[in-house]
């Protein structure tokens, strides 16, 4: 039966430990753990240490004997957290799928109304709770019309209308623009102060929670807790004892060092556009227009704006898999050649070997059931090569990207950064020649974001270009990245009498 009370959780945790069927390694192990009611927790370490694994145990949605191993005890108020469903909230890793329903309103009212929560208290949740993360869209909004950050704000509306006495964010800002991340984190911090809770949040950005936050707990890539303290020991004295950034732990005001050349200005142009219009669907309205950009080899762009300006949108366009509303896109000599100047009229195998597009949810792009597999995937059925000449490439790929003892492991049961890892691995082995990217360093820790960059450098100075929409200025400043800001656009067209 389905529990709800507003009484923060108590969390207990004693050896334990998660394996996936089918896997030899454990998700995560020797985790011992007590967390009082009410305490604040920020979950850190690398990317595959099991953080996203507990906090779903926590949940009670990691799954029965069927789907995996358990060792250990974790109990949620003295009991099973199966048995506690409905005492936590989970946000997920991917917002898009923890969508049900196809309105705005429907869905942020989705887990109270399971709750048996009274209607007339449901739809001031909903109401307060859209307010307090700020989308500000109609209820009757498809969810599907959201862009990638705005589900994020809608994932976070839905369990805060829950009012968990646990509540669990897996990277809950990793796709907002910067006033976004400020402005998600002060709304959580308003709701537990408004009805208390027990937080446990992971994210790899550790200084956004650093100081709402009591404690930090930091688990070890082999197994058990690496740190654990508030956050002036563990991200500081103990920051050097125990090696944090080492381990992969982005520590406040390091910054990870990164290999290879920083791209320059470029050369010839690959791929332009003129007074392009682009839109989400092919009846929807323009999300955004007047966009004139290039993308010439050797070099790099970063796509940058708030969140629902249009910048996936605009990049699926110019990757060739949306046809543009108006104004045209228009491949330069290099990449025209053999297949014609308009990339959303290329055939498939035409398209990945010159423009490939890594996607804002790595899910969308697994095809196959081993990592191994899905490496193999483009270079064997697309791009036609033979074995012998993509077999190096890929192995290079998958050890550059730590995705090397996971060959054998099903794609979708990967931590959100290995998954993020293996999408762009995917691109890469059909060697493209734009390679664009939606929210690359997404789930990423410091010694995976560095390795990532360093490799994305070596393409770009290898004639590439890298395209990328993201909020990360870290990213954008190592790949010494152009800037296209879609918010400073003015489509003048439009804007005549």
């Amino acid at each position: 039966m389905i529990q709800h009370t507003s009484a923060p959780v108590a969390v207990t945790a004693q050896n334990w430990g998660w394996r996936h069927a089918g896997r030899s390694r454990f998700a995560v192990r020797g985790v011992d753990l007590d967390i009082e009611p009410g305490e604040r927790i920020l979950l850190l370490g690398a990317s595959g240490a099991g953080k996203s694994t507990l906090l779903s145990a926590l949940a009670g949605v990691l799954g029965n004997d069927d789907e995996g191993e358990q060792e250990g005890t974790l109990l949620l108020d003295g009991g099973s957290p199966a048995s506690r469903r409905g005492r936590a909230g989970l946000v997920l890793q991917d917002p898009d799928s923890q969508v049900v329903l196809a309105r705005v309103g429907d869905e942020v009212a989705f887990g109270a109304e399971n709750l048996s929560v009274p209607r007339a208290d449901i739809w001031k949740r909903v109401h307060r709770a859209l307010d307090d993360v700020g989308l500000d869209v109609p209820l009757d909004r498809s969810t599907s019309a959201l862009s990638g950050g705005q589900k994020q704000r809608l994932a976070l509306a839905s369990v805060l209308a829950m009012q968990p006495g646990l509540l669990l964010l897996d990277e809950p800002t990793a796709n907002l623009d910067p006033q976004g991340v400020i402005d998600v984190r002060n709304a959580v911090v308003r709701v537990l102060d408004r009805v208390p809770a027990t937080l446990v949040v992971v994210e790899h950005r550790v200084e956004v929670w650093a100081g709402v936050v009591d404690r930090v707990v930091v688990l070890a890539s082999d197994g058990g807790i690496l740190a654990d303290g508030t956050p002036e020991e563990v991200l500081g004295k103990e920051a050097a004892r125990c090696s944090l950034a080492e381990a992969g732990v982005w520590v406040p005001g390091r910054k990870p060092a990164v290999e290879g050349p920083v791209p320059g200005a470029g050369g010839e142009v690959l791929l332009s556009s003129a007074n392009l219009a682009v839109a989400r669907t092919k009846r929807g309205p323009e999300v955004l227009a007047g966009v004139d950009v290039e993308f010439r080899a050797a070099s790099a762009l970063s796509i940058v704006g708030p969140n629902g300006a249009g910048k996936s949108t605009l990049a699926l366009t110019l990757a060739g898999l949306l046809k543009p509303r108006r104004g045209e896109v228009m491949a330069g000599a290099p990449l025209a050649r053999g297949a014609g100047p308009d990339p959303s009229k290329w055939r498939s195998a035409e398209l990945v070997q010159r423009i490939g597009t890594v996607f804002q949810e790595p899910e969308h792009q697994f095809l196959t059931s081993t990592v191994a597999d899905e490496l193999e995937f483009g270079p064997r059925r697309v791009a036609r090569e033979p074995e012998a000449s993509f077999r190096p490439r890929i192995e290079g790929l998958a050890e550059r990207l730590r995705l090397d003892h996971l060959r054998a492991a099903n794609p979708f049961t990967l931590s959100g950064g290995e998954k993020r890892r293996l999408s762009v691995a995917t691109m890469l082995a059909t060697s493209p020649d734009i390679l664009v990217l939606d929210e690359p360093t997404f789930g990423q820790d410091a010694g995976t974001w560095a390795e990532l960059v360093g490799l994305l450098r070596e393409l770009v100075s290898g004639g590439g270009c890298v395209v990328s929409v993201t909020h990360d200025t870290d990213f954008t400043e190592a790949l010494g990245n152009r800037v296209l800001d879609v918010g400073a656009i003015v489509d003048t067209r439009r804007d005549t009498p």
